[in-house]
């Protein structure tokens, strides 16, 4: 039976393995200007921001939106 299988998926993945892969031509340099401190500290309050705020508002409110028994 196992050698069954084994035709079987060979038969199966042969088409896929002869199939070109296309490679992605990416080609990365040097950022031209360095960020300075102010852009990573307005960068990382803003995700911090965006995260925690809206997070913090419903734990905060809880009580607010359990339903009345």
């Amino acid at each position: 039976m196992s050698v069954l299988t084994s035709l079987l998926l060979r038969g199966l993945t042969g088409s896929a393995r002869r199939l070109p892969v296309p490679r992605a031509k990416v080609h990365s340099m040097p950022p031209e200007e360095e960020l300075g401190i102010m852009e990573k500290a307005i960068g990382l309050t803003s995700c911090f921001v965006s995260l925690f705020l809206p997070s913090g508002w419903i734990l905060s409110h809880l009580d607010d939106y359990k339903r009345p028994e």
